[in-house]
């Protein structure tokens, strides 16, 4: 098993900037792909970002490519989403999801999101005009 605790949510002005943190603790041997979701209210589900647990392969939603950065820490189990140039419409609650089999490229099939192994509770990321 595997937990994930994201940190990091908070409220900031558009233009602005916030760190997202995931937490893994548990058998994190285990995963092959660790990435970020978000749902705003009365929205879906929308994929932001993953990558590789242990190579180098990223996937970005178009919606935020150029302005957030995922990265790892493997030392420290941990997944960073780096967020510039926010926007309201980035207004959400952030999850933190990872699998032991799935690679970041399928974390944009809805089909395969719902099929993902492990998932955190969220972070609220509140961006004002």
């Amino acid at each position: 098993q595997v937990q994930l605790v994201e940190s990091g949510g908070g409220l900031v002005q558009a233009g602005g900037s916030l760190r997202l943190s995931c937490a893994a603790s548990g058998h994190t041997f285990s995963l092959r792909s660790i990435g970020w979701f978000r749902q705003a209210p009365v929205q879906e589900r929308e994929f932001v970002a993953a990558i590789g647990w242990s190579d180098t392969a990223i996937n970005y939603a178009d919606s935020v490519l150029g302005r957030f950065t995922i990265s790892r820490d493997n030392a420290r189990n941990t997944v960073y989403l780096q967020m510039n140039s926010l926007k309201p419409e980035d207004t959400a609650v952030y999850y933190c999801a990872a699998d032991r089999s799935a690679g970041p490229t399928l974390y944009q099939s809805k089909s395969s999101q719902d099929r993902l192994d492990y998932w955190g509770k969220g972070t609220l990321v509140n961006v004002s005009a």
